[in-house]
């Protein structure tokens, strides 16, 4: 039995087509990086976290103070959210806002918790 140019062409190009599936799925494979602070769960432990250090505070802080308290709370996550900064910060009320449309301002949140604890 005898087989054909094509077959052997066939043969080669489904070991070829296997052999780079098998060299390109680490890079198909979509895991969670330990220090990943993009995901739902991340921004839910950033604002649970903002309204912890809201309700220590006594008078409203600015955008740049919350922050700085923030980071330098004992209980704030800094090997996971090391790229927290002003700006994530400015990001992460914003989304607030939009989830809550009758707060506007770091203050609003500021007497809401103050006025539920």
């Amino acid at each position: 039995m005898e087989i054909s140019t094509s077959t052997w062409m066939m043969i080669a190009f489904v070991i070829a087509m296997i052999f780079s599936i098998w060299k390109m799925y680490p890079f198909l494979v979509n895991r969670t990086l330990e220090d990943d602070d993009t995901g739902e769960d991340a921004h839910e432990y950033l604002v649970n976290h903002m309204h912890k250090v809201l309700q220590t505070c006594e008078t409203t802080p600015d955008a740049k103070e919350l922050h700085e308290k923030m980071v330098e709370h004992e209980e704030f996550d800094k090997e996971r959210h090391w790229r927290f900064n002003l700006n994530k910060l400015h990001q992460l009320l914003h989304k607030h806002y939009v989830k809550y449309p009758h707060l506007s301002s770091i203050e609003d949140i500021h007497k809401e918790i103050k006025s539920n604890s």
